[in-house]
């Protein structure tokens, strides 16, 4: 008996949980201390993702919208509206400034014959087209077949584009100021090519007169349409108009 009690005693206490250890003045149990929290930017593998998943699912404060530049006006709208319209309402003899005829829209056809055998000239045309006109040209599809020049119903053999207001009046100042004297052996346009409702057009040869086209990479040349219509009652009224503007007709 006197051995196992000795064994007993030999026997190491069981150590007291972390939580519960006694301290050595009033025997009372007292909690350890938690360990303290790593800082921010020591934390590792999934505390790490959750910040960044956090970050990203936090909304982006919207950037106040800027304000748009103010656009300046084209040039020959303000000469119409402040020169033009008055000297034509003398010269035609209307009593309201209102009744002067003016430009409404100006229609740019191109054809491509060889967009029958190759749809990617019609498309390189279009482009050259957007660039000459500043807005984007619509591709034309023809309305019914014709078997002597192997055209079907619906396929691309030309683009055209429409252009109205401040373009319009843009793409006519390029035109008189700066196409038109590139034409080699200009001599002036036709006075008579009027429809008899007061709109006027001219055709080009070569849209590579247009300071937008580069000549060494244009692939091909093409021709063009160009139709100025006018809110004119009559030809008269429309010649008139377009003399305004400093249109080069013929003497």
């Amino acid at each position: 008996m006197a051995e196992t009690d000795d064994k007993q005693n030999k026997r190491p206490d069981k150590a007291a949980p972390q939580s519960e250890q006694r301290s050595a003045g009033d025997g009372k149990p007292v909690k350890a201390e938690k360990a303290d929290k790593p800082e921010r930017g020591e934390k590792a593998g999934k505390g790490e993702k959750s910040d960044k998943a956090a970050k990203a699912a936090k909304p982006h404060k919207a950037q106040a919208p800027r304000e748009p530049e103010p656009r300046v006006p084209a040039r020959l709208k303000v000469q119409f509206d402040e020169a033009i319209r008055s000297k034509l309402a003398e010269e035609l003899g209307h009593s309201n400034r209102y009744q002067v005829p003016r430009l409404d829209k100006i229609v740019i056809n191109m054809g491509i014959g060889e967009g029958v055998a190759d749809r990617k000239k019609v498309d390189s045309a279009a482009a050259d087209l957007g660039l000459i006109a500043g807005q984007k040209a619509v591709v034309t599809k023809a309305r019914k077949s014709i078997a002597t020049y192997k055209v079907r119903t619906g396929q691309a053999i030309g683009c055209k584009v429409t252009l109205r207001k401040a373009r319009m009046y843009e793409f006519l100042d390029r035109l008189i100021n700066i196409a038109l004297p590139r034409v080699r052996d200009f001599r002036g346009l036709n006075p008579k090519s009027f429809d008899g409702r007061g709109n006027y057009t001219l055709g080009i040869k070569e849209h590579i007169i247009f300071p937008e086209i580069d000549y060494d990479k244009a692939a091909d040349v093409w021709g063009m349409d160009i139709t100025v219509c006018t809110t004119a009652r009559n030809d008269d009224e429309a010649r008139a108009l377009l003399r305004a503007f400093n249109f080069p007709f013929r003497q």
